[in-house]
């Protein structure tokens, strides 16, 4: 029963709960609604004022807008006439010469360059039109007295540059005295020469710039490079470089093109190394920031000077050869080539790849024609005619020129690797250089051969080749030519000269050491060795069926052919002493042993016979100190 009553007490509770739920919910709806519609209202009377203060809203906006118009326009107006002032007093600037007041005219071109702009973006009203058309005449105007003024500035600042201030630039020398022998230190710091006054430059400077704001700079260039191109040849001209042609080089005395071709590696010393750098310094100065342009303007102004300057090397490379031109050719090339690293840094950029390029042929065609020079050479040598031999069988000129025309080579043997593209072959085949060093001597030897035949005397004919190899091999042996044909040929050259000489006792003594031989002096000699080898060994005991006539007549016989040998030699030449010396030795060696010995066997016959001294002349102490008058032409006193 107590369960139940609780029961039903907490339904009650629950009840009355959820009656004052529904209670509390009535209310907050009435009060929604009330709210609702109090907003409802007041939405209904705002909208009412709304529409009551729009018109003058409108209005309100409307004033706003007006006055901005009115504004803006005012500010247009207010422009437009700035900038038609300006042009107006930029007009009376602009008829006037620049040259009264640089500073001001470029500032009153900027001022039309801003009017330009303005007009040109500004397309209001007719005024302006006519305005911008008044501009542009003036603009153009202005840019025509600039260039006026640029190239009136620049011609009175651009002057030739006199030849003592050059040399002063020079370290090794200071004045034109010294300018004949002196050559510049390639190591030394050189200062470059003034080209203008330094106070034109920013003058100068300030034109440039503004031209090419104004759209005329072509114009300036070409101004620029007429101007400094006259400047620079005229520069060249005093110091004696002008355009020569092939044919006027040909024409010229020997000792007159060799004086002007030191000249002119002098002046192209002086031109690459002070003239050239100078113009690339002015042209940047003036030319400030625009580098295409200004090694357009560089290019240009220096065109003509350096073709000038490279136009007697290509006169020279194109002349009439001769041997001794090679010489010239290489110390062109030589100063051509140390100067070439220089001129690619002067010339450097695009702009300049034609300066480049006439540089570096120039150095292509002084090579090839040395390399030309050499080869003609060789074929004159071949052609050399063979009647012009000497009488003393001594060294013939073709052979100590060309002697010491290898050794001369030899100063320039860096520069001849290069030019026959020197290489180090590793499948020993020979190289362009000693190829063609190795052809020149083959030539002379050829040439020696058929000389040699001309002579009559065999003897001398063989003593006159023995002589020209003989001088061939100590010029080649002093020189750095030697590291170049190699040892082994030195050695069979050196052989050669020694078959010669062995060959010129045989020829020249044969018949004297004959007259020595004990054949045919008796009935019991049996067959005894001929020949000089033999001449000795020949002599045994005497038979007494030799009679004393025979031996005088063999005496009288030596005597007569000894005589007559060392007569006619003592006209002949050795000029080697050591040659000489050595030669005359082994002549002795094999003539005084057979003396000796043919004394000793039959001078007992005859020295105690009337007059033995008529045919016993000599002593071997004689024959020795007349052997010593051999070859004696060419002994020094």
């Amino acid at each position: 029963m107590e369960r139940a009553a609780a029961a039903a007490a907490e339904t009650a509770l629950l009840r009355e709960k959820a009656s004052l739920l529904r209670e509390s919910m009535r209310r907050s709806e009435a009060v929604r609604e009330g709210s609702a519609a109090a907003v409802d209202s007041i939405g209904r009377r705002m909208a009412a004022v709304d529409e009551a203060v729009r018109p003058a809203q409108a209005r309100t906006w409307s004033a706003y807008s007006a006055h901005d118009n009115v504004a803006r326009s005012l500010r247009a107006v207010e422009a437009v006439v700035r900038h038609l002032d300006a042009v107006r007093e930029a007009e009376s600037v602009i008829l006037e010469s620049a040259s009264k007041g640089l500073t001001g005219y470029l500032d009153t071109v900027d001022k039309l360059k801003s009017a330009e702009d303005f007009f040109t973006s500004n397309r209001i009203c007719k005024a302006g039109d006519d305005a911008l058309k008044r501009v542009d005449e003036l603009l153009h105007k202005a840019a025509a007295e600039l260039e006026n003024e640029f190239s009136r500035v620049l011609s009175e600042c651009s002057k030739p540059v006199e030849l003592e201030q050059l040399l002063k630039c020079l370290p090794s020398c200071s004045s034109a005295k010294d300018s004949a022998e002196s050559q510049p230190n390639p190591g030394a710091v050189l200062s470059l020469p003034t080209l203008i006054e330094p106070r034109y430059v920013p003058r100068l400077s300030k034109l440039a710039q503004k031209s090419l704001q104004l759209g005329c700079h072509k114009q300036f260039v070409k101004i620029y490079r007429d101007i400094r191109s006259s400047t620079l040849e005229l520069t060249l001209k005093q110091l004696g470089v002008e355009y020569v042609t092939a044919e006027e080089v040909q024409t010229a005395q020997a000792e007159s093109r060799n004086a002007k071709i030191t000249h002119w590696i002098r002046c192209l010393q002086i031109a690459v190394k002070l003239l050239f750098p100078s113009e690339r310094a002015l042209c940047d100065q003036i030319f400030e920031g625009k580098h295409a342009w200004k090694d357009h303007c560089f290019a240009a102004a220096t065109s003509k000077s350096l073709l000038n300057l490279l136009s007697f090397g290509q006169a020279i490379s194109k002349s009439k050869t001769s041997p001794d031109k090679v010489f010239l050719l290489l110390d062109m090339f030589d100063r051509t080539l140390e100067l070439q690293s220089e001129v690619e840094a002067v010339f450097a950029g695009d702009e300049c790849a034609e300066n480049r390029k006439s540089a570096s042929t120039l150095v292509k065609c002084l090579a090839q024609a040395a390399k030309k020079t050499l080869i003609d050479f060789k074929d004159s040598i071949v052609k050399e005619p063979p009647k012009n031999t000497s009488t003393d069988g001594d060294v013939h000129p073709l052979t100590s020129y060309v002697g010491n025309y290898i050794k001369y080579l030899m100063d320039y043997l860096s520069s001849l690797k290069l030019i026959f593209q020197e290489s180090s072959n590793g499948d020993g085949t020979k190289s362009g250089l000693v190829s063609e060093i190795s052809g020149i001597i083959h030539a002379v030897e050829t040439n020696l051969d058929v000389k040699a035949k001309q002579y009559k005397d065999h003897a001398l004919g063989i003593l006159f080749l023995m002589n020209n190899i003989n001088y061939i091999v100590r010029s080649i042996r002093s020189s750095e030519a030697k590291d170049l044909v190699g040892d082994d040929w030195i050695q069979r050259r050196r052989r050669t000269v020694q078959q010669h000489a062995t060959q010129y006792k045989r020829v020249a003594w044969g018949k004297v050491l004959d007259c020595l031989s004990a054949q045919g002096l008796t009935s019991s000699v049996g067959s005894a060795t001929e020949g000089i080898a033999g001449s000795v060994g020949s002599i045994g005991s005497h038979s007494s069926t030799t009679s004393t006539s025979v031996i005088k007549a063999r005496f009288k016989s030596f005597n007569k052919q000894f005589e007559e040998v060392c007569q006619t030699q003592m006209n002949w030449a050795i000029p080697d002493n050591e040659l000489r010396d050595n030669l005359i030795l082994a002549v002795a060696e094999i003539l005084l042993p057979a003396y000796r010995s043919f004394l000793k066997r039959f001078g007992p016959l005859v020295e105690n016979s009337h007059h033995a001294s008529k045919y016993m002349k000599y002593t071997p102490e004689a024959l020795e100190q007349t052997l010593g008058n051999l070859f004696a032409k060419k002994i020094p006193q």
